[in-house]
């Protein structure tokens, strides 16, 4: 159910209303200049002196789960990524809940005010809505909660970028055919007592799953998973020369149209594809600069 906004003067809200309004009526829309200057800036500020942080999660081996071959190759490559872009990259592998999510909160109390941005990859066995540690489940948004606006200062404006390469659920994709004609062509500064604009707890926050909600998420014990290994690929080539969701973008088209499972034998299994998912709350353009 929708909550009414107080601008909201539809008949029936006189039904409940028996004693005048005390207080001084304040429209919904906020016109103050601050807030429309804030509302033109089209980027996120990147001359801060450093990019950020990068932490690295990979879950390879389980208390009671199988062990998740080919993760490894996976940390190697985002990592190696990531720091030739210029993020100072810290990997934690086969950490237990406690140890991660002490880890996360360790970091989110950290002092991120000369960081554009944050990056958190996460690699592990998964199911809708949770994760897992080497010995227990733990609800996704434990990652991103540590980080929100109202738990980390620092961080506030800034742009929080999740990557979860992790099943969703036990669906197959089983894909479709697709034909088409070719043709030849030739954080708000302000004094202590100053309040400029406020923002949602969730703003600039920004997640990407390698797979739909309640689907499989597809990785090879050699070569790495599907998701991880395009995410990698694609910021080597394009980190500084395209906007953060059109390289998103990228790396969707890279995992949908590069990748179909090849498990010979099994027919439940073979010949499937998986679509990565980005759910955004990014209020600006962002670029990875470098530093």
């Amino acid at each position: 159910m929708e909550a009414a906004d107080e601008n909201d003067t539809r008949p029936f809200e006189s039904q409940f209303q028996t004693t005048p309004r005390s207080h001084t009526h304040r429209g919904s829309v906020v016109t103050a200049p601050h807030v429309l200057a804030a509302i033109e800036e089209e980027n996120y500020d990147t001359n801060h002196p450093n990019l950020g942080t990068a932490l690295i999660i990979n879950q390879v081996n389980f208390s009671t789960m199988g062990k998740r071959e080919g993760s490894d190759k996976d940390r190697d490559c985002i990592s190696a990524v990531l720091q030739r872009i210029g993020f100072n990259v810290r990997v934690f592998d086969d950490l237990d809940k406690i140890k991660l999510l002490t880890h996360l909160d360790e970091v989110a109390h950290e002092d991120h005010s000369k960081n554009d941005c944050l990056v958190v990859v996460v690699m592990t066995h998964g199911d809708k809505d949770v994760l897992y540690a080497n010995d227990k489940s733990y609800p996704i948004g434990n990652l991103w909660e540590p980080f929100l606006g109202d738990a980390c200062p620092t961080l506030r404006g800034k742009p929080k970028l999740f990557f979860v390469q992790a099943c969703r659920g036990n669906s197959f994709d089983k894909g479709v055919k697709l034909s088409k004609m070719v043709t030849d062509t030739v954080d708000a500064r302000s004094s202590a007592d100053t309040l400029l604009y406020t923002i949602p707890i969730m703003a600039d926050l920004l997640v990407m799953y390698s797979t739909y909600d309640g689907h499989y998420s597809w990785r090879n014990p050699i070569n790495g998973s599907w998701f991880i290994q395009s995410l990698s690929n694609e910021l080597e080539q394009n980190a500084f020369g395209k906007e953060l969701l059109q390289l998103l973008t990228t790396v969707t088209r890279r995992v949908a149209y590069q990748y179909q499972s090849n498990v010979p034998g099994n027919s439940e299994m073979d010949a499937k594809k998986q679509i990565p998912c980005i759910v955004s709350m990014l209020t600006k353009a962002f670029y990875f600069k470098p530093k």
